[in-house]
């Protein structure tokens, strides 16, 4: 495989009132995005593929894509780093990072102008290029209008719900931007304004399905990759893993409602979940939250222990720099190395002030076998089929 520092990429990644709030909404059947040719390597920027699958492993898969990187270059690639500006996130791809975070504080010139197309080809690999774009009040991105996900599935069909996941990932496309951390498939009952509330769906376990299958669904179709969050369920949280240490249910219980989406989402195609920063009893070891738990992403890779298919897309951490739960106790470098070493795909922190550091901690872990390097590699190939680097 032939790496070229211009290849653009995009990877791919819910109105009427419902019947009856007791009626079981019917989980919309997505199709499967269409299998795309081989490896996309061109000259020109304006090469972009459409929605990818996740297609089977085959044996010796993207040997060739390792072999020509360094340990160095591996661990970057699982890292994924908010930025401020263009020349920031330029600056991120080339050090070699898998991946940019366009968050509230980014300039927003980022935006205009083909600019997050050129930051993601700016590096020997192409970048993810993120955002939070769940609707309501974490919406990022200027003129997305979207309403909260709690509003849209009170008012919309579970149709029109991927309509609107379709005109918010064609928006997303058109920015240059090819994840969206959304949506978010916990179930919850807080209040609106809770660190949840109205970014769940319903308090209904059936209706977060639909609505959420529904809305990646049509992320899929306009070529941005849908991310799930935040397992292994955040909706009956104790706080907001901003300010500190958080707990919800213990495991068997999430298994009866919190982790009934991701069932669903570990069997969708083309999309990735994200992992929150939470202390669910009968789960996670003392002191680790999901985020950095071992135990934690073998139940979501494995799926046997909640009923799920075993799940072989991304792994994403949620923010580990902005988040009293994980920064009262690691730096950055120490958090990143956890996350990666416990079995998640890509670290996401909201700053580039410690990339170095972080990129130098995860190399002196694969050296040192903290960080397995067959464990490495399988996570950079995961990667690489969720940016179509690979493609088989």
């Amino acid at each position: 495989m032939r790496l070229i520092r211009n290849i653009t990429i995009v990877v791919t990644a819910a109105a009427a009132l419902t019947a009856c709030a007791t009626s079981e909404p019917v989980v919309p059947q997505t199709a499967a995005p269409s299998p795309l040719s081989a490896t996309t390597v061109s000259s020109s920027p304006s090469s972009v593929p459409s929605a990818p699958s996740d297609p089977a492993v085959r044996p010796g898969c993207g040997t060739d894509l390792l072999a020509k990187l360094s340990v160095r270059e591996k661990v970057a690639q699982l890292m994924m780093v908010g930025v401020r500006n263009a020349s920031d996130a330029r600056s991120a791809v080339r050090q070699g990072v898998g991946g940019v975070f366009i968050g509230s504080w980014t300039d927003v010139s980022v935006f205009s102008g083909g600019v997050l197309a050129q930051v993601a080809a700016s590096g020997r690999l192409p970048a993810m290029v993120s955002v939070d774009e769940e609707g309501g009040r974490v919406s990022r991105v200027p003129g997305a209008n979207l309403v909260s996900a709690r509003q849209l599935a009170r008012t919309m069909t579970v149709p029109q719900a991927r309509a609107e996941g379709g005109r918010v990932g064609r928006l997303l496309k058109s920015k240059g931007i090819t994840v969206d951390f959304a949506p978010d498939a916990d179930v919850s009952a807080q209040p609106d304004g809770a660190v949840i509330g109205d970014r769940s769906y319903s308090d209904d376990p059936r209706t977060v399905v639909a609505y959420s299958q529904a809305f990646a669904a049509g992320l899929r179709e306009a070529g941005v990759y849908p991310v799930f969050k935040h397992f292994p369920g955040h909706g009956s949280s104790s706080g907001d893993s901003h300010l500190g240490g958080v707990s919800v249910p213990p495991l068997n219980a999430l298994k009866q409602r919190d982790l009934i989406p991701f069932r669903a989402a570990a069997a969708t195609p083309g999309s990735g979940i994200m992992v929150g920063h939470l202390q669910v009893p009968g789960l996670t070891e003392p002191g680790l939250p999901t985020s950095l738990s071992p135990a934690t992403m073998r139940l979501l890779k494995q799926g046997t222990g909640y009923g799920a298919k075993p799940y072989d897309g991304p792994v994403f951490t949620d923010d580990l720099s902005g988040m009293k739960a994980i920064t009262d106790r690691y730096s950055v470098p120490q958090a990143v190395v956890k996350s990666l070493s416990a079995g998640a795909d890509v670290a996401l922190w909201i700053s580039t002030d410690q990339l170095g550091a972080a990129i130098s901690a995860a190399d002196s872990a694969v050296r040192s076998g903290e960080l397995p390097v067959a464990q490495l590699d399988d996570s950079v190939l995961r990667v690489a089929r969720a940016k179509q680097i690979v493609r088989c």
